[in-house]
């Protein structure tokens, strides 16, 4: 009888007493962070459709941009500090550490201005590309991080937890590019 009991409780136990236990806060923001370091296809699809739009970049340089940005999610670092549930609402406090690119964009939008001429074409018009190619051979070697710190919302909707919007602060974070 103790070996059927201790049986039943086992599975009691590894089941959750019966709730998903992937569906937590801190489960939901883990399982969202990972899908930057796993590349996972809705992270690549929303980097792809962000550089579809940029018409700075040539089309090698979208290539790059992109194989660049994939090593920088899969390096990416993260520890779940806090959660904080309040009601059908939540909070989990999250430290993320990434490459720093915000100096270096910063620099190199600052040696544009002050050296124009190497930025232009034949006839002295602006040449965005050839800025565009010079900002991402320059962030290519950054190898500086910084660690960032998220406070990400969700909501539970139909008893599941689900991550808010993410502001464009914590996104520019994300990618390294924060320049707060």
């Amino acid at each position: 009888m103790k070996k059927v009991l201790l049986f039943l409780v086992a599975i009691v136990v590894l089941t959750g007493c019966g709730t998903n236990m992937g569906n937590t806060p801190t489960k939901k923001v883990e399982e969202y962070l990972n899908k930057y370091q796993t590349l996972d296809n809705s992270v690549l699809d929303d980097l792809d459709t962000t550089l579809a739009a940029d018409t700075t970049l040539t089309d090698n340089d979208r290539e790059d941009y992109r194989d660049f940005m994939k090593k920088h999610y899969q390096d990416m670092k993260y520890e779940i500090k806090n959660e904080t549930i309040d009601g059908d609402n939540a909070t989990v406090e999250v430290e993320i550490t990434v490459r720093d690119y915000s100096k270096t964009v910063s620099e190199a939008e600052s040696y544009k201005n002050e050296n124009q001429d190497k930025f232009t074409d034949e006839s002295g018009a602006s040449d965005v590309a050839k800025f565009s190619s010079y900002r991402l051979d320059e962030l290519k070697k950054v190898t500086d991080t910084t660690t960032y710190t998220l406070t990400l919302t969700l909501t539970k909707q139909n008893d599941e937890w689900v991550l808010n919007q993410l502001s464009d602060e914590d996104l520019n974070k994300i990618n390294g590019l924060y320049a707060g």
